[in-house]
């Protein structure tokens, strides 16, 4: 069968529905657990642990990659960086949300266009 949300080529017993549209696994649970950069508790929660362990201990490879391409850029949009890392966008959307609530990250508007950044 063939996922509706990815297109990708899947199993009849590793699909699943959801709203009315047959889609693979990996898709069901980023429907079902999507990201969130505005989280007041995970904010919350970020800043004591790194209070605790130091500024850049909890940070990943992939996170620091996109920490070093924002400050390269000077900031730029979320599918510049998806094609440069050659990342999946909703992988690149939930590394951008937990970066944000390290505080790590935000965004902004410019001329019109959502651009990441260094917060």
């Amino acid at each position: 069968m063939k996922c509706e949300r990815c297109g990708n080529i899947v199993k009849e017993q590793d699909c699943r529905e959801f709203q009315g549209k047959i889609i693979c696994e990996d898709c069901y649970m980023v429907a079902l657990s999507p990201a969130k950069a505005c989280d007041p508790w995970a904010v919350y929660s970020a800043r004591s642990f790194s209070d605790k362990e130091g500024p850049n201990t909890n940070i990943t490879k992939i996170q620091s990659k996109i920490l070093h391409t924002l400050k390269e850029t000077g900031g730029v949009e979320p599918k510049i960086i998806s094609e440069r890392l050659q990342l999946d966008p909703s992988d690149l959307e939930r590394e951008i949300a937990t970066l944000r609530h390290m505080e790590k990250v935000r965004s902004q508007l410019r001329e019109g266009k959502k651009i990441l950044c260094v917060w």
